[in-house]
């Protein structure tokens, strides 16, 4: 199978469902060897079957992300089924809206530890892999409300956009090695979520989105494999919005 990752090896955090699992089924179609990663099996089998079926390769590994030592087993795996660690997506995530007066404090933490605090330990752990073989991407997905703000989902958005800083801070300490770090925003995108949101409140957020529609998960995905593959090279520390224009 020939594409713009073939011969590559990539880890997809929450690939199971949504954004995720437009990723994962993209990076088959480009030529990408999968560890498929998430909390609850039956989805990423499906995923899996999904890759299998049209020629490609994944493997499951059940994680939790937020928890360190899960997070570094998780990447080790990966290691040891490839041999090496071309790219890591840290897709997996959770939303939590609440006025910051009615937060419940378990819920922040529990919002910046999946969110956040899970990408420090997988980029620490796929880092050190990186830097031995002498190069990689990672590819951090965070959220357009991140660069605008949003009431009500202030644990979420500074969640997301601690992401952004995690980005930059990882692209200059790891440029030197060749490794490539950067943010993915995605917009207003057609998902589960969106698609039981009421009618009415759908025609307020399209209001504000210049192309007038949501996106679909394959244009995210589409984005996750040019910042995965070699056509972005040169491109590091950037967040790249897939939001329709929402954010200008």
């Amino acid at each position: 199978m020939s594409g713009q990752l073939h011969g590559k090896t990539a880890l997809v955090t929450g690939a199971g469902t949504g954004i995720g699992r437009a990723i994962a089924l993209a990076f088959a179609r480009e030529g990408a060897a999968l560890m498929l990663a998430g909390r609850r099996r039956e989805p990423l089998e499906q995923v899996r079957q999904e890759v299998e079926g049209s020629g490609g390769m994944a493997h499951v590994h059940l994680a939790d992300v937020a928890v360190q030592t899960q997070a570094a087993d998780l990447v080790g795996a990966a290691v040891k089924t490839f041999g090496r660690l071309d790219v890591l997506v840290n897709n997996a995530g959770r939303t939590y809206d609440q006025l910051i007066l009615r937060m419940k404090w378990k819920e922040l933490e529990n919002t910046l530890a999946t969110n956040l605090q899970s990408m420090f330990y997988t980029c620490a752990a796929a880092g050190k892999v990186m830097i031995a073989q002498k190069g990689g991407s990672i590819v951090n997905v965070t959220s357009v409300v991140a660069l605008t703000g949003n009431p009500g989902q202030s644990a979420y958005v500074a969640s997301k956009a601690g992401v952004i800083g995690l980005t930059k801070s990882l692209a200059h300490e790891f440029g030197s090695r060749n490794i490539r770090v950067n943010a993915l925003a995605p917009g207003f995108i057609e998902t589960e979520m969106t698609a039981s949101l009421p009618d009415a409140l759908k025609a307020q957020y399209l209001a504000r989105v210049p192309l007038r529609r949501f996106g679909a998960t394959d244009e995210v995905a589409r984005v996750a494999v040019f910042l995965s593959s070699d056509a972005s090279a040169y491109v590091t520390g950037q967040t790249l919005a897939v939001d329709g224009g929402l954010h200008m």
